[in-house]
């Protein structure tokens, strides 16, 4: 039981890693393939401050979600990805405000910072650099000598 519990221990962080780099690259990609629905969520003092169009905030919004999102998968450089893409989050929280997207994007953003919390995991690309991590591996236990039978003179 104490081996599934640090196995459990060892992997939960690649699994909070990687599916968070799934939701992140989810809505990265649902805002290259239907831009017209995700500028709506664009304020007018947004776009009129930066003067560009809500469509390009949306693709460069898409662009990062998507780059940061692909270097999470792979767990590169995990610490600072995890805070980019957390702080992200935060700001999307901010800007939509009180509700139901606003409540799910603080979960979202509290997950990815605690991403950012764990660092490098098991499986990060960038983990190969980091000497405190250790991998468990099941490794047999060599069986202890047999003594040989001692034969006695009589």
């Amino acid at each position: 039981m104490q081996k599934i519990i640090s196995t459990i221990e060892t992997y939960a962080p690649v699994v909070l890693r990687i599916t968070m780099a799934m939701v992140i690259l989810w809505f990265g990609f649902q805002q290259f393939l239907h831009t017209d629905v995700w500028t709506a969520y664009i304020p007018d003092s947004v776009t009129s401050a930066l003067g560009v169009s809500a469509t390009v905030l949306v693709y460069f919004n898409a662009l990062f979600e998507v780059a940061f999102g692909l270097l999470l998968v792979f767990g590169w450089h995990t610490r600072i990805v995890a805070l980019l893409l957390a702080l992200h989050l935060f700001d999307i929280m901010y800007v939509v405000g009180y509700g139901e997207i606003g409540v799910r994007d603080f979960g979202l953003a509290c997950a990815t910072f605690v991403v950012f919390m764990n660092g490098a995991d098991a499986l990060s690309l960038h983990q190969r650099g980091n000497k405190n991590i250790q991998i468990p591996v099941s490794v047999p236990t060599p069986e202890p000598p047999r003594e040989a039978p001692v034969r006695r003179l009589v």
